[in-house]
């Protein structure tokens, strides 16, 4: 596993990870609701997500529990290797994007992370924060854990 680095010029986060998984397995994890829900906030966020996965088509990811929601528009759907998709949190005007790449390895997966357009050092440093922590449970899922 590599750690994250930030293109300093242009403030990104840049994540790559190599996964136990197959691409379409991984694929999955990105794109069906259920599984979107069940990784990327911690478990007692009990999360819930709703998802168009086509260009133009939205998404949705909310938590009662921790009070926070995010939602987005997919601007580029090319199964299963590349994911781009606006990010914009509950209660704020400015969107961001994150680009997904992923790439077999076999029978694991190659994903490269992008995550740009923050308005500030502080926000870009948040969501390195936060795709670190979103991504240390992938894995498990993927294993089916």
């Amino acid at each position: 596993m590599e750690r994250q680095h930030r293109d300093e010029p242009s403030g990104d986060v840049r994540v790559r990870r190599v996964l136990p998984a197959t691409l379409e397995r991984t694929w999955h994890a990105w794109t069906r609701p259920d599984e979107f829900a069940a990784w990327v906030w911690p478990p007692s966020f009990a999360s819930y997500a709703s998802m168009d996965v086509a260009v133009g088509g939205r998404f949705l990811l909310t938590s009662a529990a921790a009070g926070i929601g995010a939602s987005g528009t997919y601007l580029a759907v090319e199964e299963p290797t590349r994911l781009v998709f606006t990010w914009c949190w509950d209660g704020e005007e400015d969107s961001t994007t994150v680009t997904v790449t992923l790439g077999g390895l076999g029978s694991g997966t190659e994903l490269n992370l992008r995550h740009e357009g923050f308005t500030s050092p502080q926000a870009r440093d948040d969501h390195e924060r936060g795709w670190t922590d979103c991504l240390e449970r992938l894995p498990g899922l993927l294993a089916g854990g």
